[in-house]
C-alpha cells in the first residue's frame, strides 16, 4: 500500500509562520519597536492633557483623546506580553526625547500651534504610517490590536487639522517654523530604528512614503498650497 504524504494543514502552516515571531532575533528587535509604540502612546496621553490645559474650550474633547491614547498604550503592552517580550523603555524614552523636549518648551511658552504640529500632525502621522506598514506583517494578536488603534489615530489627526484650519492665517508662520525644527527629527528617528523595523519586515522607504503622504495631506487640509507643502517637506531631507 503506497505511503500517503501529509498535506500541510492551516494549523501547521500557521505554526510555521508563528515560529518567526518566537525567534530571539525577532523578539530582540520587537523589544525596541514595542517600547517605542508604548512610549509614543504615553507621550500622546500626556501631550493631550497638556493641550487640554492650553485649549480650555476644547478640554472635554482633548481629555477624551488622552484617554484613548492610554487605552492604546495598554493594548500595545499586551502585545509585548503575548510574545513574552520585555519592552526596552529606556531606549524608547531616549528615542522620543527630542520631540518631547520641543513639545515641553513650546507648552511652557504657550505656543499651542507648535504643540499641535508636534502631537496632532507629526506624531499622529508617524503613528499612522508605522501602524499601517506593521499590520500586514504583525502577529495575529498584535494585528487585531493595531487595526483598532489606527482607526482612532485618524480621529486624533483630524482634531489637529480642524483646529489649525480654523486658525490658519494666525498660525501659518508658526507652523512653518515648527516644521523646520521638528520634521528633521522624524528622519533621525526612522534612521535609528531602520534595522529593527526591517527585522519586523517594515521597510524604511515604505514608512517614509506613508508618513509623507499622511503629513502632506494634513498640511493640505489645513490650508497650505502644494508648493508650500513641497518646501516644508524638503526640511525632512536635511536629516535623511
Amino acid at each position: 500500500m503506497p505511503k500517503l504524504e501529509a498535506i500541510p494543514t492551516m494549523d501547521s502552516q500557521s505554526e510555521t509562520e508563528q515560529t518567526k515571531f518566537e525567534t530571539e532575533t525577532y523578539k530582540d528587535a520587537y523589544s525596541r519597536i514595542n517600547a517605542i509604540v508604548i512610549e509614543g502612546e504615553q507621550e500622546a496621553y500626556e501631550n493631550y492633557i497638556k493641550l487640554a490645559e492650553m485649549l480650555s474650550d476644547q478640554k472635554d474633547e482633548l481629555i477624551k483623546l488622552s484617554k484613548m491614547e492610554n487605552r492604546h498604550k495598554k493594548g500595545f503592552q499586551a502585545c509585548g506580553n503575548n510574545l513574552k517580550v520585555t519592552p526596552d523603555m529606556e531606549f524608547a524614552k531616549k528615542f522620543f526625547e527630542p520631540l518631547h523636549q520641543n513639545f515641553q518648551t513650546a507648552a511652557s511658552t504657550g505656543n499651542v500651534v507648535t504643540c499641535l504640529l508636534i502631537q496632532s500632525l507629526i506624531i499622529e502621522c508617524f503613528a499612522i504610517a508605522a501602524y499601517n506598514i506593521y499590520i500586514p506583517v504583525a502577529d495575529p494578536f498584535a494585528r487585531k490590536i493595531t487595526e483598532g488603534v489606527v482607526k482612532d489615530e485618524y480621529s486624533h489627526l483630524n482634531f489637529g487639522e480642524v483646529w489649525l484650519k480654523e486658525h490658519f492665517e494666525d498660525s501659518k508662520a508658526e507652523l512653518q517654523q515648527a516644521n523646520r525644527q521638528n520634521l528633521p527629527l522624524v528622519w533621525k528617528m526612522l534612521n535609528q530604528v531602520e534595522k529593527d523595523a526591517k527585522t519586523l519586515e517594515m521597510e524604511k522607504e515604505a514608512l517614509v512614503e506613508d508618513f509623507m503622504i499622511a503629513y502632506g495631506e494634513a498640511l493640505n487640509n489645513i490650508g497650505f498650497t502644494t508648493g508650500e507643502i513641497m518646501r516644508m517637506s524638503a526640511y525632512g531631507l536635511v536629516a535623511a
